[in-house]
């Protein structure tokens, strides 16, 4: 995985009023709200004695130890040891190891690095509060990268899901096109047809469609969107549990139907069809061997894997960079 990086963890409803424990990038954390709802996070375990923190309470907006009572704010600072009494000396060694957060769009986004955060992370610019959404987590028996690049591959839909999103037999692919919008945003768009016998365009040989057109997009490091329309998007981020272990957070949002209750409504009723889909992928994805994709792992790529590449180019790079600040 690559550090210094925002990462999509969780959504913002499921933290609520208690701390909450999970595995995130191979690590254990605790994430909590203070008074204001302000989200914290922190390493799930006590210095103390090493107990888990998200087994405990919140007090004034701190996280408090089950075992002893021994609290911290959100910076990591101990603020009590009930046994050395209120006014009592604190070990400088009693300091829990705080992450950075960021909360933003329903969404809850953890700084996994040793630097500190580089700005605020990244989201869709088109995506605002007109739409509704209705959202699922689905777990997959895969590491990120490879749950990733089944959303930018484009060859395997009439495979896949020759019954639902793939229906048309358009086996030949043309190009695709993939344009680099920034330093950490990539678009696809899409340019599949039925074999008619021509060969395949080269990607050079295209163009990107308008704006408006159906089009992949990827915000490094875990979050994609389909752009299915202006009023249309299928979202997804791609949550790293450990090496083995991805929960992909999927939303469908909505704005043709602009009634709060009824619009809330469709968004929701649209998520089972979008779940069925992402278990047509899941089913394959989970049978890749290795499990961690990379540029060099043994697989003989196609010109249609042409997003494929540019993403694994761009994440080699940045697990290169971010190497080599560790090592310095």
């Amino acid at each position: 995985m690559i550090r210094n990086q925002w990462y999509v963890v969780l959504e913002s409803k499921e933290v609520g009023t208690h701390p909450v424990g999970v595995v995130r990038l191979g690590e254990k954390f605790v994430i909590w709200r203070d008074q204001t709802g302000k989200v914290y996070a922190a390493a799930d375990r006590c210095p103390h004695r090493g107990a888990m923190l998200s087994a405990g309470k919140i007090e004034n907006g701190h996280i408090q130890c089950p075992f002893h009572g021994i609290q911290f704010d959100g910076s990591g600072k101990c603020v009590l040891v009930p046994a050395n009494g209120k006014n009592g000396s604190i070990p400088e060694a009693m300091h829990l190891k705080a992450t950075p957060t960021y909360e933003e769009h329903g969404l809850i986004w953890l700084w996994w690095g040793d630097s500190k955060p580089d700005g605020i992370p990244d989201f869709f610019t088109d995506i605002d509060d007109t739409f509704y959404y209705g959202s699922a987590h689905d777990p997959w028996d895969a590491f990120y990268s490879r749950v990733i690049e089944n959303q930018l591959d484009v060859i395997h839909l009439p495979f896949v899901h020759r019954h639902t999103i793939g229906r048309g037999n358009r086996t030949l692919v043309d190009g695709p096109f993939v344009e680099w919008k920034n330093d950490r945003m990539i678009y696809t768009y899409v340019f599949n047809r039925v074999d008619d016998g021509t060969l395949p365009r080269k990607s050079k040989e295209l163009a990107p469609k308008s704006a408006t057109s159906v089009h992949l997009e990827f915000i490094f490091p875990n979050l994609w969107q389909n752009f299915i329309n202006e009023k249309v998007r299928v979202l997804a981020a791609f949550v790293p549990v450990d090496n083995d272990h991805t929960i992909l957070y999927l939303r469908f949002y909505q704005k043709f139907l602009s009634v709060p209750i009824l619009g809330k409504m469709v968004a929701n009723l649209a998520m089972p069809v979008n779940v069925y889909i992402a278990h047509e992928d899941r089913r394959i994805v989970i049978t890749q061997q290795p499990k961690i994709s990379g540029l060099k792992i043994g697989e003989t790529l196609l010109q249609g894997d042409l997003p494929i590449i540019e993403y694994r180019r761009k994440r080699a790079a940045l697990l290169e960079k971010n190497e080599s600040k560790t090592v310095s």
